[in-house]
């Protein structure tokens, strides 16, 4: 392919970037026009997709972690001939309903592999591509599963802290398969990069374990050659293009002001001119897409390739079943011997043991689990008897050591689902989820099937001190939309949000678990799961109520020892457990209410009370959490806050003489 034809390929994106955002009058058209010589030397000479079959298991990934540069990614889409990214969805970017948002959105748009726009987040969820990669590679072999990872990631994304998480996991674990190609122009949105930064970015990734180099971004053979030695290498690869923004704009080019602003019609223009690109806006020529079908042809070309060997592989039942994500049909039955013998025997365990305890169970028959520990596997019990550790270069194992890296964390389990054949876990304290939030916000915007398992849930854990007790974090997880936040009070239930949190394969699901023991208080016969209605009476009455006491995790057994102690007095009480809020607004009014009941509410919760007013009316009572905790033991701390059974007969009291 001749240089020329090359630099028209680019320019095709760079009109296509610079026309969709003037006529949005938003957006970011910098970065494509400065990006757009690299992106043509991956995707002309390497990156192998499909775009009739976007989701063809075995393509290369490609993530565009600087996702502010979306044009970027609907130019190459379009030009490939993905049939969802016509010319009107260029010229509608950014306007609602349009499959081009302002940042790209996973499920919005075919051939997007996950949603970024979050600088950091791209980079760190292609690690967990490539791990999945080489995971599954170790269990298929290479006829089967042979891909790589690509990444542009820009300033910004190496900026923020997830991304030296990220590039230190990448490097320490050989992802040799994960190519990042750097977007280095030295701009950032303010200015020049050197009034925040003056890290040398290569010493860094070099440091970390990475391959590195530098070369001209607009050398569409430099960067190529790069694309090449990287993928001879057994660690992962930085390329840094050496770029400018805005390139070929003839008054803006390196300057910010092309980042995040439209250039304008007479910039435009006088681009075109500068770059010989005689067409109208949105209007590529048919010798420019005939050299870019030709790429998409090569993909459909490899993807038949890989079919054929898919078809006349022994291991294709077992590649399509972990590939689809579904539940093996054993499972079910084992979970319900498995509760059944709780039942029988009634352990008093902490619900930190008992998630161990039911994963014991789940990992045993689902060969998609994979579970991890932020440097917590003691504290968190997240692996069981059978696991294998992942290590560096050898990846047949089942469980990762991330690192005290929760951010990251959050963002690689995301990446293993998003990727398929992985059902990913990973475990740290309840209050740490203020480091991955932003990596959870993404597992629920993309309906993700990621389990965090998250301990230590509540003042219960005693002297480490109100640094470690995590008083908000619930409330802050439950105002997510599209997460089940599951608090369970015994085994049983954490059982039962096991099994949910597998089955719901389009949300993330919470394990908030506690430290200190709690008894096994579910003893009925029948195998429903009761978790599944998010709440439910767990101490009926024979009469009318006199009072209702609602309750989650480990407070449930303080209100049954308030229940007993006010039924001893006469009063007819139920017990209401209340394991997952979402759950239980998604059910019907009328159920709710005959849970709730009409009598006097008390809501017992060692967390704050924020949220608990959807449940509690004005002369209701919250006994809680108002402030952070204190170091000390568990039962001294209970009884400081007024977290006890006395306190919950006495407003029970007050609140029936009153009513």
């Amino acid at each position: 392919m001749q240089r020329n034809q090359r630099q028209r390929m680019a320019d095709a994106i760079r009109f296509l970037a610079m026309d969709g955002v003037q006529a949005a009058n938003s957006g970011h058209p910098g970065m494509p026009m400065g990006m757009a010589d690299a992106a043509v030397a991956l995707f002309a000479d390497h990156l192998q997709i499909d775009p009739s079959d976007p989701q063809w298991p075995d393509r290369d990934r490609f993530i565009l972690s600087a996702g502010h540069g979306s044009m970027l990614h609907y130019a190459l889409n379009h030009l490939l001939g993905y049939q969802d990214m016509d010319t009107e969805q260029l010229r509608q970017f950014r306007q609602l309903g349009a499959r081009t948002a302002g940042h790209p959105e996973y499920g919005h748009a075919a051939g997007i592999e996950t949603t970024t726009g979050p600088l950091g987040q791209g980079i760190t969820t292609a690690v967990g591509m490539a791990l999945a990669e080489r995971r599954l590679a170790s269990q298929f072999g290479g006829s089967l599963v042979d891909h790589y990872t690509y990444v542009i990631a820009g300033d910004g994304c190496l900026m923020e802290g997830i991304s030296h998480e990220a590039i230190d996991m990448a490097g320490h674990l050989k992802l040799g398969r994960l190519i990042v190609l750097w977007d280095d122009n030295d701009i950032s949105i303010d200015g020049k990069t050197d009034i925040a930064t003056s890290t040398n970015q290569l010493a860094r990734f070099k440091a970390s374990g990475w391959q590195v180099v530098r070369v001209d971004g607009h050398d569409t053979e430099s960067v190529s050659a790069a694309i090449a030695t990287a993928k001879k290498s057994r660690k992962p690869s930085l390329i840094a293009c050496k770029t400018t923004i805005g390139f070929g704009a003839p008054t803006l080019a390196g300057s910010h002001k092309t980042h995040g602003a439209p250039l304008g019609a007479d910039e435009i223009q006088a681009t075109r001119t500068a770059l010989g690109w005689n067409h109208p806006p949105f209007e590529v020529p048919d010798d420019v897409r005939a050299m870019w079908k030709a790429i998409a042809e090569r993909g459909q070309r490899a993807r038949k390739e890989w079919q054929a060997r898919l078809d006349g592989s022994p291991k294709k039942a077992r590649f399509e079943r972990i590939l689809s994500g579904e539940l093996p049909k054993a499972l079910a039955t084992r979970m319900r011997r498995y509760k059944k013998q709780l039942k029988a025997e009634l352990p008093k365990v902490a619900s930190r043991q008992a998630s161990q305890m039911a994963l014991e169970v789940i990992n045993g028959a689902v060969p998609a689990m994979i579970g991890g520990s932020a440097d917590l596997t003691g504290s968190n019990l997240t692996k069981t008897s059978a696991m294998r550790s992942i290590t560096p270069g050898n990846y047949r194992g089942n469980y990762v050591h991330f690192g005290i890296r929760e951010h990251a964390m959050g963002a690689v389990m995301n990446g293993m689902a998003l990727h398929g054949g992985m059902i990913p876990y990973g475990g740290t304290f309840l209050v740490f989820s203020d480091y991955m939030r932003g990596s959870m916000r993404l597992s629920a915007l993309m309906k993700q099937r990621v389990i965090y398992v998250l301990t230590h849930d509540s003042i219960g854990l005693g002297e480490d001190g109100p640094t470690h007790q995590p008083v908000e974090h619930l409330a802050m997880l439950r105002a997510t939309p599209n997460m089940h936040v599951f608090r369970p009070c015994d085994a049983v239930e954490t059982a039962e949000a096991w099994e949910i949190a597998l089955e719901s394969t389009e949300t993330p699901s919470v394990m908030a678990l506690s430290r200190q023991g709690l008894p096994t208080v579910r003893n009925e016969r029948t195998n429903e799961n009761l978790t599944k209605k998010g709440g439910y009476i767990l101490r009926s009455v024979r009469g009318t109520r006199d009072v209702t006491l609602i309750a989650t995790g480990s407070e449930i057994a303080i209100a049954l020892e308030a229940a007993d102690a006010l039924e001893a007095e006469g009063k007819q009480v139920a017990v209401v457990s209340m394991p997952c809020w979402e759950l239980f607004d998604q059910q019907s009014e009328q159920y709710r209410q005959s849970v709730l009941g009409s009598a006097p509410r008390i809501a017992v919760e060692a967390l704050t009370g924020f949220g608990w007013d959807r449940y509690l009316r004005p002369n209701d009572v919250f006994i809680g959490m108002s402030d952070f905790g204190a170091s000390g033991p568990a039962p001294e701390l209970y009884k400081h806050f007024g977290i006890t059974k006395e306190a919950i007969c006495e407003t029970a009291d007050r609140l029936m003489q009153h009513s």
